[in-house]
Protein backbone atom coordinates (compact mmCIF):
# COMPACT_ATOMS: atom_id res chain seq x y z
CA UNK A 1 0.00 0.00 0.00
CA UNK A 2 1.58 3.31 -1.10
CA UNK A 3 1.93 5.90 1.62
CA UNK A 4 0.02 9.12 0.86
CA UNK A 5 1.50 12.62 1.04
CA UNK A 6 0.13 14.32 4.17
CA UNK A 7 -0.09 18.05 4.88
CA UNK A 8 0.19 18.80 8.62
CA UNK A 9 -1.34 22.18 9.52
CA UNK A 10 -0.51 22.97 13.15
CA UNK A 11 0.84 26.14 14.80
CA UNK A 12 1.78 24.47 18.12
CA UNK A 13 5.40 23.37 17.70
CA UNK A 14 5.17 20.50 20.22
CA UNK A 15 2.04 19.00 18.66
CA UNK A 16 3.41 19.49 15.15
CA UNK A 17 6.64 17.69 16.11
CA UNK A 18 4.67 14.83 17.69
CA UNK A 19 2.63 14.37 14.52
CA UNK A 20 5.55 14.64 12.10
CA UNK A 21 7.73 12.31 14.18
CA UNK A 22 4.88 9.77 14.18
CA UNK A 23 4.48 10.10 10.41
CA UNK A 24 8.21 9.80 9.83
CA UNK A 25 8.39 6.67 12.00
CA UNK A 26 5.62 5.11 9.89
CA UNK A 27 7.36 6.21 6.65
CA UNK A 28 4.63 8.63 5.59
CA UNK A 29 5.62 11.54 3.36
CA UNK A 30 4.58 14.90 4.78
CA UNK A 31 4.59 18.68 4.45
CA UNK A 32 3.98 21.19 7.25
CA UNK A 33 2.27 24.56 7.58
CA UNK A 34 2.14 26.77 10.66
CA UNK A 35 -0.71 29.06 9.62
CA UNK A 36 -3.75 29.13 7.36
CA UNK A 37 -2.25 31.12 4.49
CA UNK A 38 0.70 28.73 4.26
CA UNK A 39 -1.67 25.75 4.50
CA UNK A 40 -3.73 26.87 1.51
CA UNK A 41 -0.56 27.58 -0.49
CA UNK A 42 0.89 24.11 0.28
CA UNK A 43 -2.43 22.42 -0.54
CA UNK A 44 -2.64 24.18 -3.91
CA UNK A 45 1.05 23.71 -4.76
CA UNK A 46 1.55 20.08 -3.73
CA UNK A 47 -1.97 18.56 -3.83
CA UNK A 48 -1.48 16.28 -0.77
CA UNK A 49 -3.67 13.20 -0.44
CA UNK A 50 -4.60 13.90 3.23
CA UNK A 51 -4.68 17.08 5.34
CA UNK A 52 -4.32 17.01 9.14
CA UNK A 53 -5.78 20.36 10.19
CA UNK A 54 -5.81 22.25 13.47
CA UNK A 55 -8.76 24.66 13.70
CA UNK A 56 -7.16 27.26 15.98
CA UNK A 57 -4.58 28.91 13.73
CA UNK A 58 -3.09 32.40 14.23
CA UNK A 59 -4.34 33.98 10.98
CA UNK A 60 -7.31 31.99 9.63
CA UNK A 61 -9.90 29.85 11.33
CA UNK A 62 -9.61 26.21 10.32
CA UNK A 63 -13.26 26.20 9.23
CA UNK A 64 -12.40 28.78 6.56
CA UNK A 65 -9.52 26.61 5.36
CA UNK A 66 -11.84 23.60 5.02
CA UNK A 67 -14.22 25.66 2.89
CA UNK A 68 -11.38 27.05 0.75
CA UNK A 69 -10.00 23.56 0.04
CA UNK A 70 -13.50 22.18 -0.62
CA UNK A 71 -14.05 24.86 -3.27
CA UNK A 72 -11.56 23.05 -5.53
CA UNK A 73 -10.62 19.66 -4.04
CA UNK A 74 -12.07 16.57 -2.33
CA UNK A 75 -8.78 15.67 -0.61
CA UNK A 76 -9.60 14.07 2.78
CA UNK A 77 -9.32 16.48 5.72
CA UNK A 78 -8.90 15.15 9.26
CA UNK A 79 -9.43 17.87 11.85
CA UNK A 80 -7.22 17.66 14.95
CA UNK A 81 -8.52 20.18 17.46
CA UNK A 82 -8.91 20.99 21.15
CA UNK A 83 -12.52 22.02 20.40
CA UNK A 84 -14.40 19.02 21.75
CA UNK A 85 -18.07 20.05 21.72
CA UNK A 86 -20.39 18.09 19.42
CA UNK A 87 -21.38 21.36 17.73
CA UNK A 88 -17.73 22.00 16.78
CA UNK A 89 -17.42 18.51 15.30
CA UNK A 90 -20.70 18.83 13.40
CA UNK A 91 -19.77 22.26 12.03
CA UNK A 92 -16.39 20.99 10.80
CA UNK A 93 -17.88 17.87 9.21
CA UNK A 94 -20.68 19.85 7.60
CA UNK A 95 -18.09 22.30 6.22
CA UNK A 96 -16.41 19.38 4.46
CA UNK A 97 -14.03 17.69 6.91
CA UNK A 98 -13.88 13.89 6.67
CA UNK A 99 -13.00 13.08 10.27
CA UNK A 100 -12.42 14.78 13.64
CA UNK A 101 -9.80 13.90 16.26
CA UNK A 102 -9.92 15.68 19.61
CA UNK A 103 -6.80 16.80 21.46
CA UNK A 104 -5.21 15.32 23.46
CA UNK A 105 -5.02 12.25 21.22
CA UNK A 106 -2.96 9.07 21.22
CA UNK A 107 -0.49 8.25 18.46
CA UNK A 108 -2.30 4.93 17.98
CA UNK A 109 -5.63 6.69 17.37
CA UNK A 110 -4.05 9.11 14.89
CA UNK A 111 -2.54 6.22 12.93
CA UNK A 112 -5.85 4.33 13.00
CA UNK A 113 -7.68 7.36 11.55
CA UNK A 114 -5.02 7.64 8.84
CA UNK A 115 -5.40 3.95 7.95
CA UNK A 116 -9.19 4.37 7.63
CA UNK A 117 -8.74 7.43 5.40
CA UNK A 118 -6.10 5.67 3.31
CA UNK A 119 -8.42 2.71 2.72
CA UNK A 120 -11.07 5.19 1.57
CA UNK A 121 -8.56 6.76 -0.83
CA UNK A 122 -7.88 3.35 -2.33
CA UNK A 123 -11.61 2.88 -3.00
CA UNK A 124 -12.14 6.24 -4.71
CA UNK A 125 -10.61 5.42 -8.15
CA UNK A 126 -13.07 2.58 -8.69
CA UNK A 127 -15.93 5.02 -8.10
CA UNK A 128 -14.92 7.46 -10.83
CA UNK A 129 -16.78 7.53 -14.12
CA UNK A 130 -19.69 5.14 -14.18
CA UNK A 131 -19.99 5.32 -10.38
CA UNK A 132 -18.89 1.70 -10.34
CA UNK A 133 -21.97 -0.41 -11.09
CA UNK A 134 -21.10 -2.77 -8.23
CA UNK A 135 -19.99 -1.76 -4.71
CA UNK A 136 -18.39 -4.43 -2.51
CA UNK A 137 -17.32 -4.13 1.11
CA UNK A 138 -16.66 -7.34 3.00
CA UNK A 139 -19.72 -9.56 2.50
CA UNK A 140 -21.86 -6.59 1.45
CA UNK A 141 -22.57 -6.01 -2.24
CA UNK A 142 -24.68 -3.29 -3.81
CA UNK A 143 -25.73 -3.54 -7.44
CA UNK A 144 -26.57 0.09 -8.24
CA UNK A 145 -27.89 -0.69 -11.72
CA UNK A 146 -30.34 -3.31 -10.42
CA UNK A 147 -31.15 -1.36 -7.25
CA UNK A 148 -30.40 -4.40 -5.07
CA UNK A 149 -28.15 -5.10 -2.09
CA UNK A 150 -26.79 -8.46 -0.95
CA UNK A 151 -25.18 -9.77 2.21
CA UNK A 152 -23.22 -13.01 1.85
CA UNK A 153 -24.92 -13.47 -1.56
CA UNK A 154 -28.42 -13.29 0.01
CA UNK A 155 -30.56 -10.38 -1.16
CA UNK A 156 -31.42 -7.83 1.53
CA UNK A 157 -35.10 -6.86 1.51
CA UNK A 158 -34.82 -3.12 2.09
CA UNK A 159 -37.39 -0.35 2.04
CA UNK A 160 -36.66 2.51 -0.41
CA UNK A 161 -35.41 4.74 2.43
CA UNK A 162 -33.19 1.98 3.84
CA UNK A 163 -31.70 1.40 0.39
CA UNK A 164 -31.05 5.15 -0.11
CA UNK A 165 -29.35 5.30 3.30
CA UNK A 166 -27.19 2.28 2.51
CA UNK A 167 -26.14 3.72 -0.87
CA UNK A 168 -25.36 7.14 0.64
CA UNK A 169 -23.11 5.57 3.29
CA UNK A 170 -21.48 3.29 0.71
CA UNK A 171 -20.67 6.17 -1.64
CA UNK A 172 -18.95 7.92 1.29
CA UNK A 173 -17.34 4.82 2.82
CA UNK A 174 -14.90 5.71 5.60
CA UNK A 175 -16.30 9.23 5.97
CA UNK A 176 -18.37 10.49 8.91
CA UNK A 177 -21.69 11.85 7.61
CA UNK A 178 -23.55 14.20 9.96
CA UNK A 179 -27.25 13.89 10.74
CA UNK A 180 -27.83 17.16 8.90
CA UNK A 181 -26.04 15.98 5.75
CA UNK A 182 -27.84 12.62 5.69
CA UNK A 183 -31.33 14.00 6.29
CA UNK A 184 -30.86 16.67 3.61
CA UNK A 185 -29.71 14.02 1.13
CA UNK A 186 -32.53 11.60 1.98
CA UNK A 187 -35.49 13.92 2.72
CA UNK A 188 -34.31 17.28 1.39
CA UNK A 189 -34.59 18.89 4.82
CA UNK A 190 -33.14 18.66 8.31
CA UNK A 191 -35.79 19.13 10.97
CA UNK A 192 -35.76 17.43 14.39
CA UNK A 193 -38.37 14.91 13.23
CA UNK A 194 -36.13 14.03 10.24
CA UNK A 195 -33.28 13.17 12.64
CA UNK A 196 -35.68 11.09 14.74
CA UNK A 197 -36.83 9.28 11.59
CA UNK A 198 -33.21 8.75 10.58
CA UNK A 199 -32.48 6.95 13.86
CA UNK A 200 -35.49 4.66 13.32
CA UNK A 201 -34.53 3.81 9.73
CA UNK A 202 -30.88 3.30 10.72
CA UNK A 203 -31.96 0.87 13.44
CA UNK A 204 -34.08 -1.16 11.00
CA UNK A 205 -31.29 -1.12 8.40
CA UNK A 206 -28.81 -2.40 10.97
CA UNK A 207 -31.10 -5.27 11.94
CA UNK A 208 -31.04 -6.42 8.31
CA UNK A 209 -27.35 -5.68 7.68
CA UNK A 210 -25.54 -6.54 10.91
CA UNK A 211 -25.27 -10.02 12.43
CA UNK A 212 -24.98 -8.33 15.84
CA UNK A 213 -26.63 -4.88 15.73
CA UNK A 214 -25.21 -4.01 19.17
CA UNK A 215 -21.68 -4.61 17.83
CA UNK A 216 -22.01 -3.28 14.27
CA UNK A 217 -19.49 -4.31 11.65
CA UNK A 218 -20.52 -2.01 8.82
CA UNK A 219 -22.16 1.14 10.22
CA UNK A 220 -20.50 3.04 13.05
CA UNK A 221 -22.47 5.54 15.16
CA UNK A 222 -20.80 8.82 16.17
CA UNK A 223 -23.06 9.82 19.06
CA UNK A 224 -24.52 13.28 18.65
CA UNK A 225 -22.80 13.67 15.27
CA UNK A 226 -23.79 11.08 12.65
CA UNK A 227 -22.80 7.78 11.02
CA UNK A 228 -19.94 6.25 9.07
CA UNK A 229 -19.71 3.10 6.95
CA UNK A 230 -16.52 1.27 7.85
CA UNK A 231 -14.29 -0.03 5.07
CA UNK A 232 -13.65 -3.75 5.66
Amino acid sequence: MNKPLILVVEDDCAVRNLITTTLETQQYRFLTAENGEQAVLEAVSHNPQIVLLDLGLPDLDGMDIIRKIRSWSNMPIIVISARSEDTDKIDALDAGADDYLTKPFSVEELLARLRVTQRRLNVVPSEIGVQSAIFENGSLKIDYAAGCAYLEEHELHLTPIEYKLLCLLAKNVGKVLTHTYITKEIWGSSWDNDVASLRVFMATLRKKLEHTPNAPQYIQTHIGVGYRMLKL
